[in-house]
């Protein structure tokens, strides 16, 4: 399909709480460094009133959103359109007005296949990877990840029945498994690429036994959390037979920047937003 672009508008990142959010500083870096404007905001939106304060938003000329938790799959189905990464994510962190509806799309796996390919330089063709959690942040992820034929994808979960469903979708097409950790340890099954992308870092948890040996040579450890020290997988995964670590900050900053080039048909450099960013966080 074809897009006319805006000539201008409103943006606004959608969430509950959402002071926290860098979209706004991000957004305004990227606008900066193609010589743009955007007028971007962070809007804390009511919960269960997503569909109202989306209509509000666009009669005050609102163009396109990022959405944020709690409201991802509000923004899917207020969606009259939707992109395939939305579909298999059934959840979508992005929004634009197309004439007279809303079209939907989930920038996340695209993100991460770009921070790991090409800012960490790990291509993921023919590569093992394995991803832990099957929630929200892996449904964004995994079908994106998959496209880029991997040798195989193994998804290990707390809930092992979550985990079967989700590849359940993709394993007619794809080489793509369920685990238990049980299994995973049990099997002795050794990973190029391994991503953290369950919430055991929020709490300072680990998301495997202490004693999981997964990591092959020269493996490229991946929390999609991201904070001014490593952490706690990451930490683990050093010491414990990765060869690289990287936190979800270029992952960040990617997906926003898949976000910018829908909207304003210009793809923004990521390196130097990524590299102020992290320069804050090392000095707060």
């Amino acid at each position: 399909m074809t897009t006319t672009l805006p000539a201008s508008g409103r943006y606004a990142v959608f969430g509950n709480p959402i002071a926290h959010s860098k979209s706004p500083r991000i957004h305004a870096m990227f606008a900066a460094s193609v010589g743009q404007q955007i007028d971007y905001v962070a809007r804390l939106c009511p919960l269960g009133e997503f569909a109202a304060d989306l209509e509000r938003f666009r009669n005050e000329g609102g163009v396109g959103a990022n959405v944020t938790v709690p409201f991802k799959l509000d923004a899917f189905a207020v969606a009259r359109e939707a992109s395939l990464r939305a579909q298999q994510a059934g959840a979508a962190n992005f929004l634009m007005w197309r004439g007279d509806h809303w079209y939907c799309d989930n920038t996340d796996g695209a993100g991460l296949v770009r921070d790991i390919e090409t800012n960490q330089g790990v291509a993921l063709r023919g590569k093992r990877v394995l991803l832990l959690g099957a929630g929200g942040a892996v449904r964004g992820v995994i079908g994106p990840l998959l496209l880029r034929e991997p040798e195989a994808l193994v998804v290990v979960n707390r809930t092992h029945a979550t985990a079967v469903e989700l590849v359940g979708h993709y394993a007619a097409q794809y080489p793509v498994t369920a685990l238990t950790t049980e299994q995973l340890v049990a099997t002795g099954q050794r990973f190029d690429v391994v991503i953290n992308a369950t919430s055991a870092s929020l709490s300072g948890a680990l998301p495997l036994p202490q004693d999981a040996a997964i990591f092959a040579p020269d493996a490229l450890a991946y929390d999609m959390m991201y904070g001014k020290a490593p952490t706690v997988f990451l930490q683990w995964a050093g010491q414990h037979g990765a060869a690289r670590t990287c936190d979800g900050l270029g992952m960040l900053v990617e997906q926003a920047a898949e976000s910018y080039v829908q909207w304003r048909g210009v793809l923004p450099p990521a390196a130097p937003v990524m590299a102020q960013l992290r320069a804050e966080l090392l000095a707060s």
